[in-house]
């Protein structure tokens, strides 16, 4: 499973780099729980947590900020 797709973290738009970043944090709960029936069996309990639900969103901004690194997306062209 590559955790990086296509090996790059380079991406045309800011846009497809907020992809890429749910992407890649979707890739990690698969390789940390590779059992797609439990995932399915817990996904539940934390679709009813805001707790879980603001980590999940803490971690795809940690990968968009990793990504928008790797892009000088905040500098000015």
């Amino acid at each position: 499973m590559a955790l990086v797709p296509d090996n790059t973290l380079i991406t045309g738009t800011p846009e497809e780099g907020r992809e890429l970043a749910l992407k890649m944090a979707r890739l990690v709960v698969k390789a940390t729980q590779p059992e797609e029936a439990t995932r399915a069996r817990l996904r539940p309990g934390y679709a009813e947590s805001a707790d879980s639900l603001i980590a999940v969103a803490h971690v795809v901004a940690v990968e968009f900020a990793t990504i928008a690194a790797a892009n000088d997306y905040w500098r000015n062209s």
